[in-house]
């Protein structure tokens, strides 16, 4: 676990050098707000189609080989990234380097091999907490590499900084990490006829819990992705930020995000359990993004973002540890494909939804908008978790 704790780090700070910059980076080549949204949804759209096919692969083959495949190509779309002059190129690196982001689902299976149902919840937190690093270091790094002037950002040693990190975590993965997954066991899923594709998809979907929690999970990543693909846009034309303060953001809500889920969302399950987490992050998650649009100055930004943070942290490991505990031990790897699947089609399909309204409605309509769906999400909460928490218990 400390190993995997580590290469997802390393790997996430490389993501998170990149958050920061592409909005600019995209309308340095002229892109309107829509457009920026699609390049932003892009990587997300190349990662819905992939979390399956790398959940169940890793399912039969092991994690490790799966990890580290995807890190190899995670370097190439880093390099690509750093070479971009067109539009064009930069769709195409970011759909590479989503393809091969599809394997976070690997290591949320990784978590569930090698944990407990006990303190599956805890060990879901330390991933998030593996997120919440990578974007602390991460925007910070590449906020700084880029500069502050939004008009004369350097793009391509960011992008190489990211290729570096995630050639460093592909040689702690060789070198360090041990499978997690038996042989024996990889040998018995191989022979196993199971539904795949789309057919898997939809199965697990029609599962009344399971369904239930994927569907919520996939509601509030759509409003957080909208937020983080249109902010830098927003505060550019609020505060006149460029990349570097954008980056300094981005880090302090990391922070926050990582001692929330690295040290607090374990015990906080333990107490008040994974669907009462669920409810009340989905509230601060609603608060936050309502709290935006009012925001004139730095401090009263910095508490709705903060809100906002809170609220996802909490939200999003207490959905990944409900989904896995409602799941046989053996289709761990698949069901966690088809959530990350479903939470990266949202976090396509997020930004080009805040892309389009942000420029048709205003700036601050996503957040608007995105705060009225959490309050669905809530309600929902309220009443339908508890019906399946009836059903769970019968």
């Amino acid at each position: 676990m400390p190993i995997l704790f580590l290469i997802v780090v390393v790997d996430l700070i490389g993501f998170g050098i990149i958050i920061p910059l592409l909005p600019f980076y995209a309308e340095f080549f002229q892109a309107s707000p829509r457009m920026v949204g699609l390049v932003m949804a892009s990587y997300s759209a190349a990662q819905f189609l992939a979390a399956p096919f790398w959940g169940r692969l890793s399912d039969r083959i092991g994690r490790k080989p799966v990890l580290t495949l995807s890190l190899a190509g995670a370097v190439v779309g880093y390099l690509l990234l750093g070479m971009a002059d067109t539009l064009g190129m930069l769709f195409a690196a970011r759909i590479l380097g989503g393809f091969m982001a599809g394997n976070i689902s690997t290591a949320f299976a990784y978590v569930a091999d090698v944990t407990t149902k006990e303190n599956r919840a805890k060990g879901m937190g330390m991933v998030g907490a593996a997120f919440g690093l990578g974007f602390i270091a991460g925007p910070a790094i590449g906020g700084i590499l880029a500069g502050p002037d939004p008009l004369n950002a350097d793009y391509q040693t960011p992008a190489l900084a990211a290729a570096g990190l995630s050639a460093l975590a592909l040689a702690l993965t060789l070198v360090f990490l041990k499978e997690s997954l038996p042989l024996e066991v990889r040998s018995s899923r191989a022979e196993t006829p199971r539904p795949r594709g789309l057919g898997f998809f939809r199965e697990v979907l029609t599962r009344p819990t399971v369904g239930l929690l994927i569907a919520l999970s996939f509601l509030a990543t759509f409003v957080f992705a909208g937020l983080e693909s249109t902010f830098a846009m927003w505060s550019r034309r609020q505060f006149g930020w460029g990349p570097e303060q954008n980056g300094y953001l981005f880090a302090a809500v990391g922070l926050m995000s990582a001692l929330i889920q690295g040290g607090l969302v374990g015990r906080m399950a333990k107490r008040f359990g994974e669907r009462n987490l669920i409810i009340q992050g989905a509230v601060a998650l609603a608060v936050g993004l309502a709290l935006i649009p009012l925001a004139d100055t730095v401090p009263m930004l910095a508490l709705a973002m903060a809100v906002a943070a809170y609220g996802f942290s909490v939200i999003s490991p207490a959905l990944n540890s409900a989904i896995s505990l409602a799941t046989a031990d053996d289709e761990q790897g698949g069901v966690m494909g088809v959530t990350r699947s479903a939470t990266t089609l949202s976090r396509a399909l997020g930004p080009a939804w805040a892309g389009l309204i942000f420029g048709l409605i205003g700036r601050d309509a996503p957040y608007v908008v995105g705060a009225v769906v959490m309050v669905v999400v809530a309600l929902l909460g309220f009443r339908l978790l508890g019906t399946a928490t009836d059903r769970d218990n019968s």
